[in-house]
């Protein structure tokens, strides 16, 4: 075989061929049905070996080089490397050689072509063994090293290699099995967690077989989430990964178990050519929801990326550790870091002729500097300039898009519940101590396991209580019987929707209200608090994922492969790592629910929720970002409370010194429900009254056979529907014949609940029950938030200034642009200004946080009504809004004029923005009329530049052309601005023509018809964002002309954005910002006692029960004079600076204030 192989170097010389036709050589006869997968339109010469026997006379003086590839044939021939191997003929001295699959499989290695350098890697079925020995034999050089791939096919190996390079690496471990007896390994697990070998794993963490050819990777989740894993594995068709049920670990082969790294949902793959070149791109992470995003040709869809110093110098490491010139591996960015978690060996990157030309090049310098030297050739490397300075972007006075903040309530849930029982039974003590609920005096237990103990002792109660009736158990029975029915609700614990709060009173608990007995013992108690329900409900769910949608259309952008679809422009931004999106919630797992669904309809992704969940959303319950511990009341909200129980009491009609009192700030929306009521304590008795006829008409449901096993909404039975209203109804009526103001919120919250999910009952007077604990509720939710402006502030404060300090951080380092994942700048055509990103900051909460912050925009002083025509409408109109519903939204836009000088007022504009959420069940009429989401300002129609517009996308001809195809009423998008003058092109309801040139007080949304004649009903279900009218995509809620969403009962539409404000400066917001933040001292103590949980991570103390003293640094602030302020000036990037020489916190390490950014 030897001679015939040398034979066709000679031929293929490059030089002497007259059209340069690039030369393969494949060292097999019957190969050219495969050949037709190479690029066609380059004439291809094969050259069978007999025919080239006779050539030998033309050899040239130089001999050439020949580059052997051994691999299997689907890797030779595939598309990269068929693309690579024609780039590299076309070096003049080099040939390339396939060895053919049956060669490699059945001849010896004697018998093999020869080669000067051999590219050669192992895949499924490669003998790696016989290409070692062919090395041995031959001596070629070597592109990748042959003995290290057997360490690559080993994770253990791999892992052990990156951590001797000293390459940062997940948190694991190793699982080493018997395979005879399995049993025997270190392995224990427990609920939400394993141990390997004395290394404990909370969930979620991720098992790797040990084997790398074995793709089975699995995801455990934490029960918190709602348990589970997801299973990935080699890609089939569409699909990477899978959810399951299962959340018990493997039992038989051995694994690596590590830590699971929070990414934001994308994987970095980086394909090293030798270790001076990485290229890098994002896909998908396929634990997300396993669905393989694909484009219009069906290839998975990857982005470019720009690696830091820091990855590129991994990547270095990498190719030379493994000694793999071509080789891929993986890298999850997460909380700052680049950890590498798989290497991959010999991989090309698909569909990138840049990479392949380089590919080539480094290549073939690399044989070249390599080999010519021996074979005489002559050569020298060619200089390159490498990186190519970003060229400007933006042009005219376009403002460019660079943050957007938004807080936003949770979605629909199921009623909440609480019950309050006093124990004294030792077991309770013991639980207390065994969860180290002395150390604060307070205990929250949620976890499943927890549960499980809690309702065991209720379960060993009710036997001893059963079997002799002595007076030995204080807890009472039917109170340890509910505890216990709603432990055992579901048949399991999933730990989102229950919870169980002990807190420890020193002289058992002061008698409050009518409950409970006369008979006090004396000695120290517990306050068990069972609270349950408060589930988001799966409209709650449809609500948030419309929403995320609906949300995308904010951003600019969306050409290419994503044009007509609405919002691409967002997913485009996201995958090429300029989108830096963090997702922030709650604890509570309605909360925490709802981010997730919104970040499902955001980024388009599918399957359930828990993955996304555990993957995008961080928890900010560390630092009373967005948790209020409602059970500490401030003293402002009892003095406020009590004063609205004072009013609410009176049994007449409210008096004009009443209407003084309970809405001195003269708000319609309070004027209103006020009139409603007229009498107080009247209403009040007639919403008993219909309590009452509520729960009788359930109660002869129940009786009726036909009816007793109804399935409502959300799996509730009409027997938990009755205990829900009749609980209300005797918590409502106090024994003391008063009523008990604080439930009309909960019994609000329940009729609206069954109003909207149980009306196929058909149960009588249900409307009027809405009406009249709607008007109660419109007064008494809003009040306790504090009834003049002074006390509203003070309360906010209390609830939000951590919340406010962030979006202060938010907004400043926008504009300090550090190097987050940056886009690498030749690929960026399409997406506007390459090196820059936006930056996305959510904040999921509940009800109080929404309320506080909106008080605090509204009273805190940002602008003056008096001077400001639009900041006068819009109090205006935030005044009429009577409920902040389900999904009320705050949001903050930043923009960037890249026009004006850095330094200037004008660089940076503010907008705000606000929707009251979800429609209520009869609003349409008396909706208050905002003034549409960006409106163009009137006071520029002199000037008329294009305030904060985004990018234009006039020349976007596909948005244009399709605008008016088919009679959906969808608006156009916000987006899009009409080049010649200030204003917005938009798409009236009611005609399909663009709005005239000139006209600048359009309104976006004309929804201004559809509120003059409550007849005309918009079309769309969710009127959020108009989208842009785009054939291809079909809306969901366009084609219905009622909501009906599939699957869900009503799912009410959402109110647009309407924006309060359009032409703030940064300043202005900084500087208001910094004001409400200090003005107030008890703020103070609340923030420091907040963030005291970030600085004192190491004592791991939580929040505080009052009765506590603070620690070191959280004491020492709230005894510093008011007068001072808690941190002077802006704060800078990520660091506190410390108020004065005073504070201990100057020496403790200079702590670093970052929400786990």
């Amino acid at each position: 075989m030897s001679e015939p192989s040398k034979a066709p170097r000679s031929v293929g010389k490059q030089g002497q061929s007259p059209q340069k036709v690039p030369r393969f050589v494949i060292g097999c006869e019957d190969d050219e049905q495969n050949m037709g997968q190479m690029e066609a339109g380059m004439k291809r010469e094969m050259f069978r070996e007999e025919d080239m026997e006779g050539d030998e006379d033309e050899s040239p003086s130089e001999r050439q080089i020949v580059v052997g590839i051994c691999s299997m044939t689907k890797k030779s021939k595939s598309k990269p490397m068929t693309q690579i191997l024609e780039r590299l003929c076309k070096f003049d001295y080099i040939d390339v050689v396939i060895f053919p699959e049956e060669v490699i499989l059945e001849e010896p290695v004697e018998n093999w072509p020869l080669c000067d350098c051999l590219i050669s890697f192992h895949s499924k079925g490669f003998p790696l063994d016989k290409a070692v020995e062919y090395a041995k034999l031959r001596n070629p050089l070597l592109i990748n090293d042959l003995n290290m791939q057997y360490f690559i096919q080993d994770r253990r190996e791999v892992y052990r290699i990156l951590q001797e390079e000293g390459i940062d690496l997940p948190r694991y471990a190793v699982l080493n099995r018997d395979p005879d007896n399995p049993e025997e390994c270190n392995l224990v697990e427990g609920e939400d967690h394993v141990e390997v070998n004395g290394e404990v794993f909370p969930k979620p963490f991720v098992e790797k077989p040990v084997c790398a050819e074995d793709h089975n990777v699995y995801i455990y989740y934490p029960t918190s989430a709602g348990g589970g894993s997801q299973r990935l594995f080699r890609k089939i068709g569409s699909r990477s990964s899978v959810y399951s049920p299962e959340s018990s670990v493997r039992k038989t082969g051995g694994y690596i178990y590590e830590e699971f790294m929070p990414t934001d949902g994308t994987d970095v793959k980086v394909y090293t050519v030798g270790p001076d070149y990485a290229h890098a791109e994002a896909r998908k992470s396929p634990a997300l929801d396993g669905k393989v995003e694909r484009d219009s040709e069906g290839k998975e869809i990857r982005y470019p990326v720009m690696l830091t110093a820091m990855e590129k110098l991994v990547a270095r490491k990498v190719c030379l550790a493994f000694k793999q010139t071509v080789c891929g591996f993986d890298l999850l960015r997460a909380n700052g870091h680049s950890y590498v978690c798989d290497v991959n060996g010999f991989s090309f990157v698909k569909n990138s002729m840049k990479y392949y030309d380089d590919c080539a090049k480094i290549l073939g310098n690399m044989v070249m500097r390599e080999l010519a030297p021996q074979f005489h050739i002559p050569w020298s490397i060619p200089m390159e300039a490498e990186d190519i300075p970003i060229v400007p972007t933006t042009s005219g006075t376009m403002m460019e898009l660079r943050c957007v903040i938004a807080i936003i309530r949770h979605g629909d849930r199921t009623p909440k519940q609480k019950m309050k029982m006093e124990v004294r039974h030792p077991l309770f003590f013991e639980l207390f101590e065994k969860y180290e609920g002395y150390k604060t005096g307070k205990l929250k237990l949620k976890k499943p396991k927890q549960l499980q103990e809690v309702l065991d002792i209720a379960r060993l109660l009710l036997v001893e209580l059963g079997q002799h009736n002595d007076c030995e158990i204080e807890e009472k029975k039917s109170k340890l019987e509910q505890l216990k029915t709603v432990l055992e609700m579901y048949g399991h614990f999933s730990g989102i929707n229950r919870k169980v709060q002990l807190t420890y009173l020193r002289n058992g608990k002061p008698k409050t209200s009518s409950e409970e007995e006369d008979c006090k013992k004396e000695g120290p108690s517990l306050l068990l608090v069972l609270k349950w329900g408060g589930e988001l409900t799966p409209a709650g769910r449809v609500q948030a994922e419309e929403l995320g949608r609906a949300f995308r259309c904010m951003y600019p952008g969306g050409q290419g492969d994503y044009a007509g679809f609405p919002g691409c422009g967002l997913l485009r931004l996201h995958s090429t790592y300029r989108h830096d999106l963090k997702i922030y919630a709650s604890d509570e797992g309605r909360v925490q629910m709802t981010a997730a669904a919104f970040a499902k309809g955001l980024l388009a992704l599918e399957g359930e929720l828990t993955p996304i969940l555990v993957q995008m959303v961080k928890s900010a319950n560390m630092n009373g970002l967005l948790d209020s511990d409602s059970d500490s009341l401030t003293d402002c909200q009892q003095k406020v409370k009590a004063r609205l129980h004072e009013i609410m009491q009176k049994d007449q009609e409210f008096t004009q010194e009443d209407y003084q009192k309970l809405a001195p700030t003269g708000s319609p929306s309070l004027v209103n429900s006020m009139k409603v009521i007229e009498n107080p304590v009247k209403t009040c008795d007639k919403v008993y009254a219909l309590i009452q006829n509520l729960t009788s008409q359930i109660r002869k449901r129940l009786e009726d056979p036909k009816s007793a096993d109804l399935q409502l909404y959300h799996s509730e039975t009409l027997e938990l529907m009755l205990q829900r209203w009749s609980k209300l109804e005797r918590d409502f009526h106090m024994k003391n014949g008063r009523y008990d103001i604080s439930k009309i919120p909960d019994i609000y919250d329940c009729i609206k609940y069954d109003t909207q999910h149980n009306a196929s009952l058909g149960l009588e007077d249900t409307l009027e029950l809405f009406r009249l604990s709607r008007a109660l509720a419109d007064i008494v939710i809003p009040q306790e938030y504090g009834i003049s402006k002074a006390e509203k502030l003070d309360i906010a404060q209390a609830y939000c200034v951590p919340l406010m300090k962030k979006i202060q951080l938010d907004l400043q380092r926008t504009h300090e642009d550090e190097a987050v994942n940056k886009l690498h700048p030749l690929y960026s055509r399409g997406v506007m200004s390459p090196g820059r990103h936006v930056r996305t900051r959510l904040y999921f909460t509940s009800e109080s946080h929404v309320h506080s912050l909106l008080s605090m925009f509204r009273y805190g002083g940002l602008l003056d009504e008096e001077k400001d025509q639009q900041w006068n409408q819009a109090m205006e109109y935030l005044s009429a809004v009577t409920e902040l519903n389900y999904m009320t939204q705050i949001v903050i836009m930043l923009y960037e004029d890249n026009n004006k000088d850095p330094s200037s007022e004008e660089r940076f504009h503010v907008e705000l923005h606000f929707s009251p959420g979800v429609k209520g069940c009869e609003d349409e009429e008396n909706v208050p009329l905002g003034f549409g989401f960006r409106p163009a300002s009137s006071e520029n129609e002199d000037k008329k530049p294009n305030q904060g517009s985004l990018e234009d996308l006039s020349q976007d001809q596909t948005d244009q052309a399709l605008l008016v195809s088919e009679p959906i009423n969808i608006r156009k998008s916000p987006m899009i601005r009409n080049r010649k003058a200030g204003s917005m092109e938009v798409l009236s309801e009611t005609s399909p023509t663009h709005s005239a040139k000139g006209c600048t007080s359009h309104r976006l949304f004309q929804s201004s018809t559809s509120r003059q004649s409550p007849e005309i009903k918009p079309t769309s279900g969710l009127e959020l964002f108009s989208m842009p009218t785009v054939k291809r995509f079909s809306v969901s809620f366009a084609r219905h002309p009622t909501n009906g969403f599939e699957g869900c009962s009503m799912v009410p539409s959402i109110y647009p954005l309407e924006t309060l404000h359009n032409l703030l400066s940064l300043k202005q917001v900084d500087e208001f910002l910094n004001s409400v933040c200090e003005s107030s001292s008890e703020a103070h103590a609340k923030t420091m006692k907040a963030l005291s949980g970030l600085f004192d991570s190491q004592s791991q103390t939580s929040l505080y029960s009052p009765q506590q003293p603070l620690s070191s640094s959280g004491s020492e602030a709230s005894l510093r004079p008011p007068s001072q302020p808690l941190w002077h000036g802006s704060i800078p990037s990520s660091a506190v600076s410390s108020a004065g020489p005073s504070s201990p916190m100057t020496e403790s390490s200079g702590l670093n204030f970052s929400f786990s950014e």
